[in-house]
């Protein structure tokens, strides 16, 4: 499981996304993506999930979102990439 930091706002949130690529290489079939510790956050949070996403499916696996934020997802849906992040099962 990769875990998001409780800050992902656009001041954090590239640092963040720079590193993403030996974490979701580090995860096994599913790169499930921990947002339940997100406490404050903006578009940007979207941004990093896009980015994690792109790095699980270039590396051949699956991606999922653990504890999505109700208002991030909310954000989701307004920019229309909601479906983008789908919730683990």
């Amino acid at each position: 499981m990769l875990t998001l930091p409780s800050i992902l706002t656009h001041a954090v949130a590239a640092d963040f996304a720079r590193g993403l690529k030996p974490l979701v290489l580090s995860q096994a079939a599913e790169v499930v993506a921990d947002a339940s510790t997100l406490q404050e956050f903006d578009s940007s949070a979207l941004a990093v999930l896009l980015a994690c996403r792109r790095e699980a499916l270039v590396a051949g696996k699956a991606f999922s979102v653990r504890g999505l934020p109700a208002r991030l997802r909310q954000l989701a849906g307004l920019y229309g990439v909601a479906e983008l992040i789908p919730a683990t099962a």
